[in-house]
């Protein structure tokens, strides 16, 4: 046995990480209350690294392939880490993330939260909300690579498509489900939870109910000899076999069937419901078979009062425990205690065989802050949290004693004081807390040729041909680190068109004839077309800046004209400098929101893209790279070939731009933008400047290159392997996929 350390408050989850080159022997990863994950060898006690970034409590671990790793938090968040970094950081839900899991052959991720959703992710962006459950998500299990299985505190379990059907519920358990595990056939599975049970489902239907002398089953997986593991709060690990020959001995049966008849059964957390002692059969009726596995029967043996299950197995009624207390059994009358007075004061058994800890508790306290504070005074866990405050709330229902404290904050979640019940109609349950006009088209002529007149596969000029590839030995598309400008210019038609567009501008923002002639000389200077023109000036600059703010409608030809003037080294200084810069990137980002115009959404992202031709335009996105690629992103959805290849051209100048540098969680966004525009954009240009991207980031970098592995970048991509026209395409394809092999 291997006893491991290195977290500062309770461990919540475990897993393990596959083996690989650099760990023979895998790795295990573990998750804490003190907002950590630590990862250890088996060689070492001591953590191997510890990943921080969580706000929270980290709640869920699960890992994939090429060692990925996703964590599920109390903070709201999911994270995906890889080499020690976390690269992406899964935003979206608004309760805590109870349980994710990795789909590995596509490069998807699932989390479930207390908000009662799940969230299907791809390459860091939420691609799908499922809807359903009633209560805080707890679990989640892969079926096959179209299928997963969900639990919730609802008492129900779910099956579900990837795509977003519910296919298929599942009812038998009587209270919170903790966890779930599927068997190799990929139809039966396990289920755990707060009813004291593991349930085994074969072929759709609960076919066997095994109760654990605990209160609350965390959890279960299912071994390779298809055993199946499950930890409880009793802290003990108990294993249940099919086979024979792995059998306990039938002295430790015996044992562990007479610790289960001594257990105390509360009828209140179980589904024993009300009990009337007069009401109840004697032992003559355990000469009765029962009807189904797990059948729960009350017996009345003197003041006593015994439950029995049935073991389909055994032929015979099992004693599971002696039921202590009664529905209403409880008064509202004042109780003294410690010298005050309370609507009750329960007696709480932690530990089997030790003393009872007294809860004191009135009716008009929150029930999640009683709890809180008496696992605090106690110096338990906070894991027995939602245990004692259901307790409360299932004793304390349906009595209204003393007035009721106005709203407070909840210590747990920061949200409005916990209301008993009301995310369930139910009254078994109580919720978690824990839970443009004119003949001038911006950008409509060719795509631009490079400076110099190279063949090159950019350009589309003619010199290039995919028969000289297929002769080269060299890759001539990536790693390119030479930034992609938009040089196209038909100055007189920008100007004809900005004079138009300012003749039928509103009073209050017409141009002088002054302003007017200082644009059109900058945008002479800066292209270049007659040698003796004097470089820009800095009023010409700033009243570009000025222009820039026109009406939405109009302010085409002036954002074009910007397009043009950032290549030039003085403007690319003054508009991208540290206190400017910060503007012209907001300015920027306004004009690409989604319901913009797409002229101005196209023009914005072909500035960007020209910002990278000068030194300070380079640091300026690269320190804003995190705003400016998500804005992107979401253009992608926009049906326009224009706006998908300035935003294919952007990833690729933020690719080149890495491509030399460690930083792997910058290289994710890339990747992640990037497959998320293969997604939508149907123009070759657009897709092979997207090819040529990925290829840039993975480029000679083995880590970048797991990373697209494990977001399945390689089955996404194959369909453009075989692309002959252009040629480009296809050719570009099979060198990513050659790198990701």
């Amino acid at each position: 046995m291997h006893c491991m350390s290195g977290h500062s408050n309770f461990v919540s989850c475990v897993c393990t990480v596959a083996p690989s080159e650099a760990y023979p022997r895998g790795l295990i990863a573990t998750g804490g209350n003190d907002n950590n994950i630590c990862v250890f060898t088996l060689d070492q006690p001591q953590p191997l690294f510890t990943l921080e970034g969580h706000k929270n409590t980290v709640c869920s671990l699960s890992s994939g392939r090429f060692g990925t790793l996703l964590s599920g938090s109390w903070d709201t968040t999911a994270k995906v880490w890889l080499s020690e970094k976390c690269i992406m950081t899964l935003q979206g839900h608004t309760a805590a993330v109870w349980a994710v899991v990795i789909l590995s052959e596509q490069g998807l991720m699932l989390s479930g939260s207390a908000d009662k959703t799940i969230k299907l992710w791809k390459a860091g962006r939420c691609e799908k909300t499922f809807t359903g459950h009633e209560d805080c998500v707890r679990g989640l299990a892969v079926i096959s690579s179209t299928e997963f299985f969900s639990c919730s505190n609802d008492a129900s379990i779910r099956r579900w498509l990837v795509t977003g059907e519910c296919v298929q519920v599942y009812y038998s358990h009587t209270n919170y489900i903790y966890s779930l595990a599927v068997f190799p056939n990929s139809q039966d599975f396990v289920s755990t939870g707060e009813d004291r049970t593991v349930r085994i489902w074969r072929k759709g239907e609960c076919s066997q109910t095994i109760r654990l002398p605990a209160q609350s089953v965390w959890c279960c997986c299912i071994l390779p000899n298809g055993d199946i593991a499950v930890g409880a709060s009793d802290g003990i690990i108990r294993v249940f076999t099919e086979a024979e020959d792995r059998m306990a001995s039938a002295q430790d049966l015996q044992a562990f069937e007479d610790e289960l008849s001594k257990a105390t059964i509360d009828p209140k957390t179980g589904d024993l419901g009300d009990i009337n002692m007069e009401d109840l059969p004697g032992r003559e009726h355990l000469n009765e078979p029962g009807n189904r596995d797990g059948q729960t029967r009350l017996i009345k043996d003197g003041q006593k009062v015994e439950a029995y299950q049935w073991s389909v197995s055994d032929d015979r009624w099992m004693k599971i425990g002696d039921v202590v207390g009664g529905s209403n059994q409880q008064t509202s009358k004042s109780v003294m205690y410690e010298g005050k007075e309370y609507d009750y004061v329960f007696s709480i058994d932690v530990n089997e065989g030790g003393p009872s800890m007294k809860l004191p508790y009135n009716m008009s306290e929150d029930p999640w802050l009683t709890a809180h504070n008496f696992l605090q005074k106690n110096d338990l866990s906070p894991l027995f949290l939602d245990q004692v405050a259901n307790f409360i709330i299932e004793n304390t229902k349906g009595h209204v004693v003393g007035p009721a404290q106005p709203a407070v904050g909840d210590p747990f979640t920061g949200g409005a004081r916990y209301i008993p019940g009301s995310s369930d109609d139910r009254s078994a349950f109580g919720a978690d807390p824990f839970t443009g006009s004119g003949r001038y088209i911006p950008g409509s002529g060719p795509v631009p040729d490079a400076h110099g007149g190279v063949a090159d596969p950019f350009t589309g000029g003619g010199a290039y041909s995919s028969a000289a590839l297929r002769q080269m030995t060299t890759n001539i598309y990536f790693p390119k680190t030479d930034g992609v400008t938009f040089e196209q210019a038909n100055t007189s038609q920008i100007i004809t068109k900005l004079r138009e567009l300012n003749g039928g501008a509103p009073t209050e923002h017409k141009l002088s004839e002054e302003f007017l002639e200082s644009l059109e000389q900058l945008l002479l200077s800066v292209c270049g077309l007659n040698s003796s023109e004097p470089p820009p000036t800095i009023q010409q600059i700033n009243l570009l800046w000025k222009a820039s703010h026109w009406p939405e409608d109009i302010v085409f030809p002036v954002l074009d004209i910007m397009r043009l003037a950032v290549r030039h080294p003085q403007v690319n200084q003054s508009l991208c400098g540290e206190a400017e810069g910060v503007q012209l990137c907001n300015h920027l980002l306004n004009l690409m929101r989604p319901e913009g115009r797409p002229a101005n959404q196209m023009l914005a992202l072909r500035i960007l893209c020209n910002c990278f031709s000068g030194r300070h335009g380079r640091a300026l996105l690269m320190a804003q790279r995190e705003m400016v690629l998500s804005r992107s992103a979401e253009l992608s959805t926009v049906c326009n070939k224009n706006i998908h290849i300035a935003l294919a051209t952007l990833v690729l100048n933020y690719a080149g731009c890495l491509h030399s540098q460690p930083d792997l969680e910058a290289k994710a966004q890339c990747l992640s933008v990037a497959s998320r525009a293969l997604e939508t954009v149907k123009d070759k240009e657009a897709v092979f400047r997207l090819l040529v991207a990925l290829g840039t980031t993975v480029a000679s970098d083995q880590t970048a290159q797991d990373l697209a592995r494990s977001l399945g970048v390689s089955s996404q991509i194959s369909k453009y392997s075989s692309v002959s026209d252009p040629s480009k395409v296809g050719d570009c394809c099979q060198l990513v996929l050659k790198e990701l092999q």
